[in-house]
């Protein structure tokens, strides 16, 4: 995945070049042109990008700026342990009246979740409905914990947060693999500072976030401010379908930021500016029986309807966030979509009594694969 990303806070910055003899304190704010190459012709662009974050004003600054440590919103404990989620299928599977019991229709073959109500009977599972279900036909699934962070009245600078899953070493330099000697290793959900970007010789995107360390742009995603649409006010959110964020705010302050999963390439999320049209503390959803594609899921929490049937939720039957991964909606982890409901609910009504919350839904890039498909159209 191909992003064009700001970022968040490094991480175990180890081993500081004896060359960083500039005295910190002086720095007192986020300077990116510090760390920025210059525009000397006569050398490469990724040899001028490895002078400007050698140099003693850059790593002064990168010293300045430790890794942030925002702090996150709540769990939703409550929701996470009073629900039993457990995965369906993904063939057919029949339902019945009672352990043991007659069979009374089936679930169809499909991506299907249930929330079980009781399961004291060995073998067997009683979901939401009445209907019990083989144990064997079913599998428990534990739902994220992931929470977003509360934003720093003073944020000055781009944050970003890391996608990887498998634990990179970072590179000493832009194009190089992964070196030991980096003293820096990703760790999913952990904020970075970006403090510079520049490409390799192959033209992919490289983030320096501390002293010879560099990462991949495809293993972070970005939380940039967005300039508040006009007739927007209040409550409201920004998405950003590029880098899978999601930022509250409060008129122009920004507030709160996570990541999220939003729908792909071939369900999209729809893009624009849409009013909160229905809210819901949990719906159950359900499209393309039938299909490949089908799906059914029971007691999505925290439900925030803005187009037609897309809406924010919580969810339970993934930890992928960051990437896209759904039918056309904004998936959250349950605590940030619990978070949300309550912070639009806590909104200021409108002369009507009405609380009007918006969703902006934008997009600041492209992937890769979606522009080589269109040069080649």
């Amino acid at each position: 995945m191909f992003r064009f990303a700001l970022a968040i806070l490094v991480a175990g910055i180890v081993g500081l070049p004896s060359a960083l003899a500039n005295d910190s304190s002086v720095i007192s704010s986020y300077d990116p042109s510090v760390c920025a190459a210059d525009s000397d012709v006569t050398a490469s662009r990724l040899e001028r990008a490895v002078a400007a974050a050698e140099s003693a004003d850059c790593l002064a600054m990168m010293e300045a700026f430790p890794r942030p440590e925002l702090e996150r919103v709540p769990e939703d404990w409550r929701t996470l342990g009073l629900y039993s989620f457990w995965r369906v299928g993904p063939d057919a599977v029949a339902l019945y009246d009672a352990p043991g019991g007659h069979v009374i229709g089936q679930m169809p073959a499909g991506f299907n979740f249930v929330n079980a109500i009781n399961t004291s009977v060995e073998g067997w599972i009683q979901r939401v409905g009445g209907e019990w279900i083989r144990a064997e036909d079913t599998k428990p699934v534990n739902a994220s914990r992931f929470t977003g962070m509360l934003l720093p009245a003073d944020w000055t600078h781009p944050y970003a947060i890391i996608l990887d899953k498998t634990g990179t070493r970072a590179s000493l330099r832009p194009g190089e693999p992964g070196s030991a000697e980096s003293g820096y290793i990703t760790r999913r959900y952990r904020l970075v500072n970006i403090f510079a970007r520049t490409e390799d010789d192959a033209g992919k995107v490289w983030y320096l976030v501390g002293p010879q360390q560099w990462i991949r742009q495809e293993l972070v995603a970005k939380f940039t401010p967005t300039e508040r649409p006009q007739n927007v006010a209040g409550r409201w959110v920004a998405v950003d379908l590029f880098e899978q964020t999601l930022i509250a705010y409060e008129d122009d302050k920004p507030v709160f930021a996570t990541v999220i999963s939003s729908g792909l390439a071939q369900w999209p999320t729809a893009q624009g500016i849409f009013k909160v049209w229905a809210r819901l503390p949990s719906d159950s959803m359900s499209g393309a029986v039938g299909q490949p594609d089908a799906y059914a899921l029971q007691l999505v929490p925290w439900v925030m309807y803005f187009k037609g049937g897309q809406s924010l939720h919580g969810t339970y039957w993934h930890d992928s966030f960051g990437y896209r991964r759904s039918h056309g909606c904004v998936n959250l982890s349950i605590s940030d979509a619990r978070w949300i409901y309550d912070w639009m609910l806590d909104a200021e009504p409108m002369a009507d009594g009405e609380i009007e919350n918006q969703v902006y839904v934008f997009s600041s890039g492209v992937y890769a694969s979606e522009a080589a498909a269109a040069r080649a159209t």
